[in-house]
């Protein structure tokens, strides 16, 4: 397994009101979000990136204001004109 480090300063750790754990994590997550949005990763890649089951990581897609259906309106309607 890879690993990558950088430093933050202490004072974004105590700004966020976190721990140098609950700010990896959570830089993770945002990690795995953006490069899911942008296409780089799949959803169950990205769900392993930010160490959350797959089943839930839509979710935390959807806390991030990402849309998990990439849908044109035109498949929109299609899917609605054949339910």
């Amino acid at each position: 397994m890879s690993q990558v480090a950088f430093s933050i300063p202490d004072e974004l750790v105590i700004a966020l009101k976190t721990t140098q754990d609950g700010l990896a994590s959570r830089i993770r997550v945002a990690a795995a979000v953006k490069l899911c949005e942008m296409g780089q990763l799949s959803a169950g890649a990205a769900a392993k990136l930010a160490d959350a089951p797959k089943p839930y990581f839509p979710s935390r897609l959807a806390d991030f204001g990402v849309n998990t259906f990439d849908l044109t309106e035109e498949e929109l309607v299609r899917d609605a004109t054949n339910a």
